[in-house]
């Protein structure tokens, strides 16, 4: 048998009283209400690097799910706390940097609504700040509750989303790569900077004219580590163009695998290395010394999960109001074919719920814990042995672990289920670059600090003693 992969685990989270576990917050042991707390980021994270996590990935919204019993409706959401308020995870990464050493720290940004030369700045800075330890989680938004709060009457049709954020992409890899030479900054008596080596991007395109330069000198990793969660076609294809780590979800490994083979073929077929990009799985884990133990807490947390925050849930995910149907109504057979053919799925492939009735109950009690996405629930051998099943039968590279309860779910995963990855050769002992940067643990190499050379942002790499980028000379 071939060496057995080495696992990239994440904790995913959100800056907000409920992630995927809706009205959970009144939970005695969570503490999701500490949100908007510094120093309870900064507790996770400190745990989560003294048991050598790869990244804390941050999940965001830009507006409230309002579908549910709608429209434009609330209710349903704010009491549940279902990812309503939210702060933006970006500026608490300073913080929490400055409070460890290697952890890195994926953020969640949007290409519809904010400008790439104010986004490559945010991102410079905090790379900055961060030293090389940020990660850009690229999402084109799908509220239309957001598209309404930016000036819009609906959201940017789905595909044309990913066309803005293609030429977006480009623009800020013009600004982070080719902007700055790379011996542009001298810093000694005769000046900061040498101004024949920094340049305006001077870019001209559909959606963006972006003349430059770049207010930022180029940072640890220059571009930061390049996240994606697309699952459509077109999504597929632009993270096989441009991410580095694809988030993936699924109900059972052999449903995830023909995305794995078709987003490394793609990356393949315009060029790129398939090993460049990293395949992680979310799901939820709830670990316990035995099964029934494990069992026993997720059936404790869930009895405070709330049932309307979860339908708020599915109504933002789909845009679907199943407020307007009957409380025995299954779904199954609902005359909406999105619904019908997304809860058909769930009952073919969520384990013990094919023969039930999927009715609104039915769907809250699914999504109140965990959201849409695999739930692993046992001892830490039951939860491994599962772990190992998804890496050789969907050839994933690691898990976005999600939480029932923050920090008890990560606590359980530290004290049961990392010690037997460990045994079973399967996590590391230790980050492979100390105080490196997330792409240097990310890939495991000490030294790559910068996108892979067949990375499409590579070409725009403006390098030492050349006149111009070679994008430019090309021009």
């Amino acid at each position: 048998m071939s060496e057995k992969k080495q696992l990239i685990l994440n904790a995913f989270a959100m800056q907000a009283p409920g992630h995927l576990n809706p009205g959970v917050f009144r939970y005695p042991k969570d503490q999701g209400s500490q949100y908007n707390k510094l120093t309870h980021w900064i507790s996770l994270a400190q745990k989560l690097e003294a048991a050598k996590f790869h990244a804390i990935f941050f999940a965001d919204v830009l507006g409230g799910y309002d579908v549910y019993k709608g429209p434009a409706n609330l209710h349903p959401t704010i009491p549940a706390g279902t990812q309503f308020p939210i702060n933006d995870p970006l500026y608490s990464i300073p913080a929490l940097a400055a409070a460890t050493e290697s952890i890195s720290f994926g953020v969640t940004a949007s290409t519809t609504y904010d400008p790439p030369y104010a986004q490559a700045r945010r991102f410079s800075t905090v790379d900055h700040l961060s030293n090389g330890r940020v990660g850009w989680n690229i999402v084109t938004s799908y509220l239309d509750s957001a598209a309404r709060n930016f000036g819009l009457n609906t959201q940017v049709e789905h595909d044309e989303r990913y066309r803005i954020a293609d030429e977006y992409l480009n623009v800020t890899y013009k600004l982070w790569e080719g902007s700055w030479r790379d011996d542009a900054v001298k810093n000694d008596q005769s000046g900061y900077a040498d101004p024949d080596r920094v340049r305006q991007i001077d870019h001209k395109g559909k959606y963006f004219n972006v003349p430059g330069p770049h207010l930022c000198e180029p940072s640890a990793q220059r571009t930061p580590f390049l996240l994606q969660a697309g699952t459509s076609t077109a999504g597929r294809a632009f993270a096989a163009k441009h991410a580095e780590a694809i988030f993936l979800n699924g109900h059972a490994p052999e449903l995830v695998r023909p995305s794995v083979d078709s987003i490394r073929k793609q990356a393949a077929e315009i060029g790129r290395d398939p090993g460049d990009i990293k395949i992680i799985a979310g799901v939820l884990v709830i670990v316990a010394e035995t099964d029934e133990a494990a069992q026993a807490k997720f059936e404790e947390i869930i009895k405070y999960g709330d049932h309307e925050g979860s339908l708020a849930l599915f109504g933002g995910w789909s845009g679907y109001d199943l407020g307007k149907y009957d409380e025995d109504q299954d779904f199954r057979f609902v005359e909406a074919p999105a619904v019908r053919s997304m809860v058909n799925h769930w009952a073919s492939t969520v384990p013990g719920k094919e023969d039930i009735k999927w009715t609104r109950r039915t769907i809250s009690e699914y999504l109140l814990v965990g959201g849409n996405g695999a739930k692993i629930i046992g001892s830490a051998k039951t939860v491994a042995d599962e772990l190992e099943r998804w890496v050789e039968v969907a050839d994933v590279d690691g898990f976005n672990l999600s939480y029932a309860s923050i920090p008890e779910t990560f606590d359980d995963i530290i004290e049961y289920l990392v010690p037997e990855l460990r045994r079973r050769g399967l996590f590391w002992d230790d980050y492979a670059v100390k105080g490196g940067t997330m792409r240097e643990n990310f890939y495991g190499q000490k030294g790559k600090t910068r996108l892979p050379d067949a990375h499409p942002g590579a070409q725009y790499f403006w390098k030492a003693g050349e006149e111009v980028p070679k994008y430019a000379q090309a021009e």
